[in-house]
Order: C-alpha cells, then structure tokens, then sequence
C-alpha cells in the first residue's frame, strides 16, 4: 500500500493490495490490476519476493510436515516407510531446507538465463530490462505464480520456444516436488527402485501432459481466437503450453477467455488435480487423485486391498485421500455459489475462476478485474485455503491417532 509501489497518484486501496499481496504468497497470480502498469519496479519486487517465499516457504514446510508425519508413526511403519521412501529423518531437518533452497535457486538461474539472453537478443530489449524480465518470469515460473509483466502474459510468445519452453520446464519442476527430486537425483537410472511416491507423481503428471496437450489441441483446433489462426506445428506447441499452466502456474499464451467451453471444462479437471505434493503446485495432487483411481479399480475388480504400482496403499492413505478430495469439491463447489449470488455472473466462468484460486493456478476468463470487493475478498479466502488447506488437512489427520477399545457391530447400508 506504500504510494511509491504504484505507478498512480496516492496508495493502492487495502483489498487490491491484500488481494495481490495473498495471490503473490500463495503462488497463484490471479490479479485484480494489471502487474505491469498498475505497480512500479518497486511493487514488482514486492511481489517477486513475496512468491519467492511463499514457493520456497510452501516447499519447505510441506517437506518438514512429512518427516513429523513419519516421526509420529508406529516403528514398524516407520521402517516400512522409510525403506519406501528412502526419506530422511529429523536430524536431517538442515540438509531438507538447504536442499530446498539449493535445487530451487538453481533452477530458477538457470532459466532466468536463458529467459534473459532471449529477451536481450531476440527482442532487442536493454541488457538490465531483459536481465529482470528473465528473473522475475523465472521466479514466478518455478513457483508456480503466474505473474507476468506483460497485460497479455504471454500471449504475444505463443509460437516462441525459447521464452515459452524454458518457462513451462520450470513450472513443471517446480510442480514436482522435492521429495521426487531428491529421489530422481539418487535414483535418475533406476525406475524400479523409485518409491511409490515418486513413482504416482512421475508417471501421472506426464499421462495429465499429454493427454491435456491431446485434448487442448484438439478441441481448440479450428476456434479462429485462439489456434485456428496458427500452422500445425505451431498449433500443437501452444496446446502443450496451455496443458502445463493447469499444474497450476497462471500463465497464458492464449486468450482463455476465447476458448470453447469443453477447454474450459478439461481446463477445470486439470486446475483441480494440480501438481505433486511438497512442490509449488496447488490443486489435490496428482497422488490423491490417482489413488482414487486404483480405489474404484479395486473396488470394480472385487479385490479387498487396494495395489498401486507393485504396493499395498494403506487404509488410512485412502481415508486421507478421500476425504481431501470430497473437502475440496465442497470448498470449490460452496464459493462458486457464494461468488454467483454476490456477481450475478454465469456457473461457467465463475467456476473456473473458483477453481483457479483453490487450485493456486491463477488462469482467468477474464473476469477478475470486474469483480466486486465482496467477491475478491471470497478469492483471497479461497485462494489462502486452497495453498494451506490441503496440507495442513492431511497433516493434522497422519497426525492424530485416535485407538478405540472397543468395536461396534457391523453394518452395510444399501449404496446406489
């Protein structure tokens, strides 16, 4: 709110500074001004730092929850977790952070560079202006924010590999997790000895990239507004590019606002499965939906366990499981509602925005900058329960263990 962080004349209202301030630390870039022209390099720096610690922040302690999880459990399951996941214990607490901060400035320079040397050769931009252009895109790709300085993000980069790959390189790292890089790190050329964990984040973030880049293409194909207009090849690499920024990054290199409503549809699947866990991603994650998956897999083929990928799933993962997956759809379901009845706006495009705030995405059709002040105060209390919501859910239910002495008779209601 200081007057010298934006660009206008006196300081920027409390609820756009609150709305900004929450969309920057919960990595989701929804924006109810435009970031390029409403801040000043000040408030640009403002909002780089507060993503930079809230992706590093989210990491860190979703990776310290884990390990006071496995602190807590029994000594067999400790063990059994232990040699499954090959985690390290809590007097490794330091090497996890270093670990964290390490992988994630490393990342994010490397792409900075490549951003910058583009920008400064390819579009003829200064040296310091393509040097803090690279940083920033950088920053908000690997944690997933979605802040561009562009009004148009980056639309006018659609058909450019060099700015678009770099970017959805890092959102997709970034929407890994650090447990699965510090396996993949130890265990690149050995597949098999990968634990279940890394095994479900791998394989399904990358069937959820191509079939979203099949899907998005396809059903975008013939729209003039969005890939109608560009060859093939050019076609496909934007389907691509529109099927990572659902991981929950907030980008766009085309206008969401123009897309048919079947996109928007599969656009809100792939908002509300997100990324990994322990990672900048938003969303259920990928493991809580593919483990609903082998659930109704089980359960249609009559077995009395579930298995997933050579393993066992616990009982208690897939209470957790359902139970963050059911609380998830009323959270989204209850504020697409609230957000109707306060806006009078259609289901369609308040559900996407609903989602995208739960989810941490920060893609928009468009209608965030005509929202009442009611309404984007809904947005910054669903975008702070989609980042925390789920995490600390899951950790207060490993948690808590609860042993009765006694067990009630059985009984089985009619289902269906």
């Amino acid at each position: 709110m200081l007057p010298f962080a934006s660009e206008g004349p006196g300081s920027t209202d409390v609820v756009t500074a609150l709305f900004t301030s929450t969309s920057a630390v919960c990595v989701t870039g929804l924006v109810v001004v435009d970031t390029a022209s409403h801040w000043t390099t000040f408030g640009e720096v403002v909002i780089l730092g507060l993503i930079q610690l809230g992706g590093i922040g989210i990491m860190t302690f979703a990776s310290v929850v884990g390990l006071l999880i496995s602190r807590r459990m029994g000594l067999r399951t400790r063990l059994s977790a232990a040699a499954e996941t090959k985690a390290v214990g809590l007097a490794d607490l330091r090497r996890v952070v270093t670990g964290v901060v390490t992988v994630s400035l490393l990342v994010e320079a490397l792409v900075a560079v490549v951003l910058f040397l583009r920008f400064w050769l390819g579009y003829d931009e200064p040296v310091g202006r393509a040097a803090y252009l690279g940083v920033f895109h950088s920053v908000s790709a690997f944690n997933n924010a979605g802040f561009a300085l562009y009004a148009d993000s980056l639309v006018r980069f659609v058909t450019d590999p060099w700015v678009c790959v770099p970017i959805a390189l890092a959102v997709i790292f970034g929407g890994l997790g650090f447990p699965v890089w510090f396996e993949l790190r130890r265990e690149i050329g050995r597949p098999r000895a990968w634990s279940m964990h890394t095994k479900m984040t791998v394989s399904v973030t990358a069937v959820l990239l191509v079939a979203g880049t099949v899907f998005v293409t396809a059903s975008e194909w013939s729209n003039p507004d969005t890939l109608g207009a560009m060859s093939a090849p050019g076609r496909i690499f934007a389907g691509f590019f529109h099927a990572v920024m659902p991981r929950t990054a907030g980008f766009n290199s085309l206008d969401v606002g123009a897309m048919n409503d079947s996109t928007l549809l599969g656009t809100i699947v792939l908002m509300f499965i997100g990324g990994g866990s322990a990672g900048t991603a938003g969303g259920i994650k990928v493991t809580t939906f593919i483990l609903l998956f082998f659930v109704i897999y089980a359960e249609v083929r009559g077995e009395e366990r579930v298995n997933a990928f050579d393993r066992q799933v616990d009982d208690r993962v897939i209470r957790q499981a359902l139970t963050v997956a059911l609380l998830s759809v009323g959270a989204v379901v209850g504020a697409t509602l609230l957000l109707m009845s306060l806006t009078g706006l259609p289901m369609g495009p308040v559900l996407f925005e609903a989602t995208s705030a739960f989810a941490t995405v920060g893609l928009s059709t468009g209608i965030t900058f005509d929202l009442p002040t009611s309404a984007e105060l809904v947005l910054v209390g669903l975008m702070f329960l989609g980042r925390l919501g789920p995490i600390t859910l899951v950790s207060a239910l490993a948690l808590r263990e609860r042993h009765r002495h006694y067990e009630l008779p059985e009984g089985r209601p009619i289902i269906g």
